[in-house]
């Protein structure tokens, strides 16, 4: 992480400045006259100066979407390697004489520690920062990454994926973070859009390398390559992404300009809130997120919505084996290649969803306030909500030998394009209709589809060996059908809905002022 506070120094400060020292000073901020009397009583009060070469906003536009590029390859990087694992699920039975299901626990758990992991790391960023909680975890998510390929029992090989998802889970809390905090709310639309897929793109790319490397070289090199490719991932970010969180900068500033200086400085955000302990923060972040979820329909019904897609999304890992390889007679490597459907659709979405950012602009041209209702948000998702279901149920009726392999294998371009595209649309629907609770809200929403994701492959063989390729299929397709309504239902009753919701209703209270002041 390097030092915490530089000497003062005049002329600009370098990027690996901003890397390696948080509370890096030269003349102009040290000469900057802040509010206050630098006593104890009545500090200096810290805030960014104009132009300030530390600030996140003002960084140059090559070097905001190099570190969004960076980040985008931290989150897919964790999403492949939960899936990369199931082009080995056959030998990992074979060589420690398991059954599927059991040997199935390496994706289920993993994904379980995406459900555990961000109640965790998301008070610790709040906290600490983004950047020193990106270089702890992720590198310990590298070793449980290296030491699954080592396993030499499937007790030790399961565990050590849970391991690697709970830890690997933390650029899925903060990676987002990062680009908010270097994009004005008007810029960041198409970065937070590129980004975003990154959780689902991943997965898709998944089986397609890893049945590949299990074919050639075996499973265990298959966790090696994920080694190999999160330590080159921890190592470029560790020394390229700079902490972009304003609250520890400004912080870590204060900090060294009282050393340097003798007298008594404090961040903003430090005099406003206040020393707020571990325990208090954690409450909250433990505790909130379950309120919400429960007592808020808004957040429930778009959670359990979001659940099943993705559950279905974990559960093809297991179907798509027993359609192409058991049933048409597939190789790991070649039966990988039948995500590529899945993967086509989602650069797809991102064409269109950043063609919807024009729609959604001139929403909030026409608003009187400036600022967008939440609703503007879902109109998206009506085509996304759409897409899904046909998408699967045309895999599900054309998924027989008989049928060309490429027919059921283009039915997952709609599944891959309404899946980014209701998650893109939907996501920023509660963010924007809870404002001040968004960080609770998305937790719960992803604690939900966590399990979903974990629970889905776990049954999944059993469903096919029941049900046949087609009903088996046709299941998540009638519980994605089940949930068209939810979009077009809030977009026209959200705004009464948000009023009769506790927290919803405080969140449009914060929308009404800043419509005023704007």
């Amino acid at each position: 992480m390097g030092k915490d506070v530089e000497s003062g120094h005049s002329g600009r400060i370098s990027h690996f400045q901003r890397v390696l020292h948080q509370g890096v000073l030269n003349d102009d901020i040290i000469n900057h006259v802040y509010r206050g009397s630098g006593t104890e009583n009545d500090p200096f009060l810290v805030t960014w100066i104009e132009n300030d070469p530390v600030d996140p906003i003002n960084y140059p536009a090559s070097l905001k979407w190099g570190i969004t590029v960076l980040v985008g390859f931290a989150t897919l990087a964790v999403a492949f390697v939960s899936s990369a694992y199931s082009g080995g699920i056959a030998e990992i039975m074979q060589e420690f004489k398991t059954v599927q299901i059991i040997a199935t626990l390496g994706i289920s758990l993993y994904v379980m520690g995406f459900a555990i992991g961000p109640l965790i790391w998301a008070p610790m960023s709040e906290m600490y920062g983004r950047q020193y909680l990106f270089c702890s975890t992720y590198i310990i998510f590298t070793v449980f990454n290296a030491g699954a390929a080592g396993s030499q029992n499937i007790e030790t090989l399961v565990i050590l994926r849970f391991l690697a998802g709970a830890f690997g889970s933390s650029p899925l809390t903060n990676a987002g973070g990062v680009i908010a905090d270097m994009f004005s709310a008007s810029q960041r639309g198409v970065a937070m859009t590129i980004f975003a897929t990154a959780p689902f793109f991943g997965p898709a790319l998944g089986p397609i390398i890893g049945g590949f490397v299990c074919q050639n070289v075996g499973w265990r090199w298959n966790q090696g390559v994920m080694a190999i490719f999160t330590g080159v991932l921890w190592f470029i970010c560790t020394i390229l992404v700079p902490e972009t969180y304003a609250p520890v900068l400004l912080s870590k500033r204060a900090k060294a300009l009282s050393k340097k200086t003798g007298l008594v400085y404090m961040s903003k955000a430090d005099v406003e809130q206040g020393t707020k302990s571990i325990g208090s923060v954690y409450k909250t972040a433990l505790t909130r997120p379950w309120v919400l979820l429960f007592c808020e329909p808004i957040v429930l019904l778009f959670s359990i919505y979001m659940a099943i897609i993705y559950g279905t999304l974990y559960m093809l890992f297991g179907a798509f084996p027993i359609v192409f390889q058991r049933g048409r007679g597939w190789s790991q490597g070649i039966g990988g290649l039948s995500f590529i459907g899945v993967a086509v659709g989602m650069p797809i979405a991102v064409v269109y969803c950043i063609w919807d950012n024009k729609r959604y602009n001139r929403a909030i041209e026409a608003s009187k306030s400036g600022v967008a209702e939440p609703e503007a948000r879902l109109p998206p998702a009506f085509i996304g909500s759409i897409a899904i279901p046909i998408g699967m149920f045309w895999f599900a009726w054309t998924n027989q030998p008989s049928i060309h392999w490429i027919v059921s294998i283009m039915a997952g371009a709609p599944f891959g394009f309404g899946m980014a595209v209701v998650f893109l649309s939907v996501m920023n629907y509660l963010v924007d209709s809870y404002l001040i609770y968004a960080a609770s809200v998305l937790a719960a929403s992803s604690v939900l589809r966590s399990l979903f994701g974990a629970a889905f492959p776990l049954f999944t063989s059993y469903m096919y060996a029941d049900l046949g390729i087609h009903w088996a299929s046709s299941i998540p397709a009638f519980l994605a059908l089940a949930c068209v309504p939810f979009p077009f239902l809030f977009y026209r009753y959200g705004a009464v809905i948000r009023k009769r919701c506790k927290f919803a209703a405080d969140a449009a209270v914060l929308l009404e002022k800043m419509q005023r002041t704007s």
